[in-house]
């Protein structure tokens, strides 16, 4: 492994690790506004925030991912990569709109002049949080066939593959037509599945350093 192949797997990996700690602490947080704990304008100021965190550290570890792939697979990778930047650019929309318009004008009392920017269920950005998981769904599904099938990238590819089968329960929350908290639950496995196959990519980008150095 060349010393560029080095840097781009420490990346990789530091960025997995960050991704995962992101998404961890809005599973956390998610959590404790459901139970009362955070009430606003806190809970929605680390909901989103949280979130954002999550975003240039995945798009780092995918564009590892696909840089230290086999050229026979990069195909997936290559794929995986354009729904990880669809990911990335809806989500960032919508969670910067909240953080840096919504949240400030329900503060000062003029969030009537901004009703349409607000994230509530069916709004115009709860749709796009919805694109935007969907999307890292499918780039999870996307990036299996560059995944190995034996040893430890065999976990990888579970990892992935059972992030990718929440994404209709994603979609459920996202699109029935009645929202409410109990339906929220449904698409709390994803709370596990997204931190974790973050974990295991990022494990694999460090594994796969070793295995080139022998």
């Amino acid at each position: 492994m060349s010393s560029m192949d080095r840097s781009i797997s420490n990346v990789g990996y530091w960025s997995g690790l960050a991704a995962f700690t992101a998404t961890v602490a809005y599973g956390v947080v998610q959590i404790l506004q459901i139970a009362g704990v955070f009430r606003f304008p806190v809970d929605e100021l680390l909901i989103y925030g949280t979130s954002l965190c999550i975003v240039v550290p995945f798009i780092l570890e995918m564009l590892a991912l696909h840089h230290l792939t086999p050229p026979g697979k990069q195909f997936w990778t290559h794929a995986a990569l354009i729904f990880t930047i669809i990911y990335a650019v809806f989500v960032t929309a919508n969670y910067v709109v909240q953080l840096a318009t919504v949240i400030p004008a329900k503060l000062s009392g003029t969030s009537e002049a901004i009703r349409v920017l607000e994230q509530t269920p069916h709004s115009l950005f709860w749709d796009y949080d919805a694109v935007g998981y969907v999307a890292m769904g499918l780039a999870c599904l996307l990036a299996v066939p560059a995944v190995e099938r034996v040893g430890f990238e065999r976990w990888v590819r579970r990892s992935l593959i059972a992030n990718a089968l929440v994404t209709p329960l994603i979609s459920v929350v996202y699109f029935y037509p009645t929202f409410s908290t109990g339906l929220l639950f449904l698409g709390f496995p994803w709370a596990i599945t997204a931190p974790l196959f973050m974990l295991m990519v990022a494990l694999m980008l460090r594994r796969r350093e070793s295995a080139a150095h022998g």
